[in-house]
């Protein structure tokens, strides 16, 4: 099993800025490699969608909505964090943003974190 933990989330004025952070950690102690690990973030009655995503390799994909005021990035011993630097925050932002990761090619949720951005 793998675990997922997010942070960052929060309340902020339009125009501000946010970090979120996710770091997976298998739960047994061994962790396989990740290929793609990203951000999703969904709103009521919506369907989840992409913000942005990092491969292991570095490619990085964006949503149009998101592209020139956010990056993504991967840390850590195993690439196992993914980081997205979120600025010029607008209202439409607002969402719950979910964690992603796919390890030995299996699909992990993290619990996700709300994002409000404020007019």
């Amino acid at each position: 099993q793998v675990q997922l933990v997010e942070s960052g989330g929060g309340m902020v004025q339009a125009g501000q800025s946010l970090r979120l952070s996710c770091t997976a950690s298998g739960t047994s102690g061994s962790l396989s490699e990740i290929y793609f690990m990203g951000w999703y973030r969904q709103t009521p009655g919506k369907e989840r969608e992409l913000v942005a995503a990092s491969s292991n390799l570095g490619v990085t994909n964006y949503a149009d909505s998101v592209k020139g005021r956010s990056t993504i990035s991967r840390n850590g011993p195993r690439k196992n964090t993914v980081t997205l630097q979120l600025n010029n925050l607008k209202p439409e932002d607002t969402a719950v943003y979910y964690c992603n990761a796919n390890p030995g090619h299996v699909n992990y949720w993290g619990k996700g974190t709300l994002v409000t951005v404020l007019s």
